[in-house]
């Protein structure tokens, strides 16, 4: 034995005896034992239960965490997030704020082509400082695995340097990183009257040497008029998947464009934004299991509509929670933040929210069999949190209140 939580005041394990997902109804069920214990040998979870049901003489040889007023739940996982960047654009914040449109600031220089060109300035060691910051804060807010997109190089060169940072830091850091391939973000300038070239370029260039390199287990496209249109995003990921990726789409974020259709016609994992996603596109995804990625962060930030998280849920399609953390529609990486979104804008219930952002996003990233549960045989992947129930997280909004993580039954104390 090596770590034993005790007295848990509240013990959160989101419970899917064997399921990969929660849907619908089952979305409220949280599995909750007061009172409770967790046991943890090496990196994975032994036992989980009540007190009155374990033995302290068993665990004379472990590490113990008295838990006597904390809740403990499954450590958030971030399942869409663009944490690799250079620079910031809050001046964009700014002309956000004085009216101007997404597109608007786009055609200015702005928006994803400007983080482009700072990214393709830095050196890969200056990228991985910057992140490595944002990492650390990440696991302080509980946040113990979390997806990075490549989609700020735009071309080989700089997009393989941000692949292999993603990778490095996968190896290096504690927190658990998944690399995806974003080649098919925006269009570069340099490509903007021949945009069937650089779509050329990402299948047949970089998707074979991402996908023998290794570099990334899933492969996105930015599916949206002025972007990337259905019959391209099509080519992309089927490119990507032949070449050892999974599929995951940014999909009606502006429009309905057909990307939750396109995401169910492929099997991708995911498509995430879906602010715009048709009637047709929710029976899709209810019908085939792709996960339906929500980020209500972007709709804040952006001032712009909410993703019909209800219609998703009651439908039985798959809903996931993530921040798109990123510097341009998203600079919070706190998924309780995201979690208070969900609730007071999309009309989610605390315990939904609490589905989403572990298990659920989990599934988002192919990991629900590993982590985004408590439950005998997962990685240990645990936060503490100084509350006095699971309801007052995204209640009080704005406050930190992880006290401890535990990230593969190591204590991380901040």
């Amino acid at each position: 034995m090596n770590l034993a939580l005790i007295n848990i005041k509240q013990l959160v394990t989101v419970a899917a005896d064997g399921q990969r997902v929660k849907t619908g109804k089952d979305m409220q069920n949280l599995g909750i034992l007061e009172n409770a214990a967790v046991l943890v040998e090496d990196e994975t979870i032994s036992w989980c239960g009540k007190m009155d049901e374990l033995s302290m003489s068993s665990i004379k040889e472990a590490d113990i965490v008295d838990c006597r007023d904390n809740v403990v739940m499954p450590g958030f996982v971030d399942s869409h997030t663009h944490l690799l960047f250079g620079g910031s654009r809050e001046n964009e914040f700014a002309m956000r704020s004085a009216g101007a449109t997404y597109q608007e600031i786009a055609a200015r220089g702005g928006g994803i082509l400007s983080t482009v060109t700072q990214v393709c300035s830095m050196q890969k060691k200056d990228l991985k400082k910057e992140a490595r910051h944002r990492l650390t804060q990440l696991l302080r807010h509980g946040t113990t695995t979390v997806e990075i997109k490549s989609g700020y190089g735009l071309n080989m060169e700089n997009e393989v340097k941000m692949l292999e940072a993603i990778t490095e830091l996968g190896k290096e850091e504690v927190i658990s990183i998944v690399p995806t391939f974003l080649g098919a973000h925006a269009v570069p300038p340099e490509y903007k009257t021949d945009k069937g070239s650089f779509v050329n370029d990402v299948i047949n260039t970089m998707i074979p040497y991402i996908g023998k390199k290794k570099l990334a287990l899933f492969c996105d496209a930015f599916c949206e008029e002025g972007y990337f249109s259905v019959d391209e995003c099509r080519r992309i990921l089927q490119a990507g998947i032949k070449h050892g990726m999974q599929a995951k789409l940014h999909g009606d974020e502006l429009s309905s464009c057909g990307g939750a259709e396109l995401a169910a016609e492929i099997g991708a994992v995911s498509v995430d934004h879906l602010e715009h996603i048709s009637d047709i596109g929710i029976r899709a995804l209810a019908k085939t299991g792709v996960i339906a990625t929500l980020l209500p962060g972007v709709s804040f930030f952006l001032n712009h509509r909410y993703a019909p998280a209800r219609k998703l849920i009651e439908s039985g399609a798959t809903v996931a929670i993530a921040t798109d953390f990123n510097p341009g529609s998203c600079m919070s990486y706190s998924m309780p933040m995201m979690m208070t979104i969900a609730c007071t804008q999309m009309n989610l219930s605390p315990e939904e929210t609490i589905t989403a952002s572990t298990l659920n996003a989990a599934a988002a990233i192919g990991l629900s069999h590993e982590i985004g549960s408590i439950e005998k045989g997962k990685k240990a992947d645990l936060i503490v949190l100084d509350i006095p129930n699971y309801k007052f997280l995204p209640y009080h909004f704005g406050e930190n209140f992880v006290v401890k993580v535990v990230k593969r039954g190591i204590v991380l104390e901040f």
